[in-house]
């Protein structure tokens, strides 16, 4: 089991690593998609339940909206905060906030940056928009998770945030999985048609 999600970790970084080379965002988006794909659809720790139509059909995405990827600054926080997220009856996520940043029109919102504080650390950005409920998880989706590779690239100073690769926490297809889910700081009213949907129409 150990060895089978340090597999399924180390492809999921891997598949981040090919979309960060791709030649342009839209095809390393279609490249991501078929990944999770395989993925999902054949590796031992598949949160998909067996005989679940995902695996046949893939996961459900909107389509891919160049718009709404950006190269954005990390602004300083307005205070420092350390909290903790339960990820199931029995355990808890820390989190230290690090910055925010400000999405642009159609979005304009701004929301947290967060830093694991147990792991080895990572960004962790998760966010809960106006679809949650309806046409996303209502527990809101990942957008990047470092400690597990979900990595879009950026510097020192900005990160690169593409909402097309909003995506489900596992949790979303099996209760056994741990998933922390978005704090207030990273709700936002705006629906974002991107990523990841619970069906393929809404």
């Amino acid at each position: 089991m150990s060895l089978e999600l340090a597999d399924w970790r180390r492809r999921v970084s891997e598949l981040y690593a090919a979309v960060r080379a791709a030649k342009d965002p839209e095809g390393g988006h279609a490249l991501w998609r078929s990944g999770r794909d395989e993925l999902f659809r054949h590796h031992p720790q598949s949160p998909l339940p067996a005989g679940d139509p995902l695996r046949q059909t893939g996961l459900p995405y909107w389509p891919y909206d160049p718009s709404l990827r950006f190269e954005l600054p990390v602004q300083p926080a307005p205070e420092p905060a350390e909290i903790e997220l339960p990820t199931d009856h029995r355990s808890a996520t820390r989190l230290r906030r690090i910055g925010q940043i400000t999405l642009p029109e159609p979005i304009n919102e701004t929301v947290d940056v967060w830093w694991l504080i147990q792991y080895a650390g990572g960004l962790f950005l998760p966010l809960r928009d106006g679809t949650a409920g309806e046409a996303s998880y209502g527990g809101g989706r990942y957008l990047l998770d470092t400690a597990k590779g979900a990595d879009l690239g950026g510097q020192a100073d900005r990160l690169v945030v593409d909402l097309n690769f909003l995506y489900h926490p596992s949790c979303r297809y099996d209760p056994a999985w741990q998933c922390p889910l978005a704090p207030p700081g990273n709700r936002i009213s705006a629906p974002v048609r991107a990523g990841e949907r619970l069906r393929a129409t809404d």
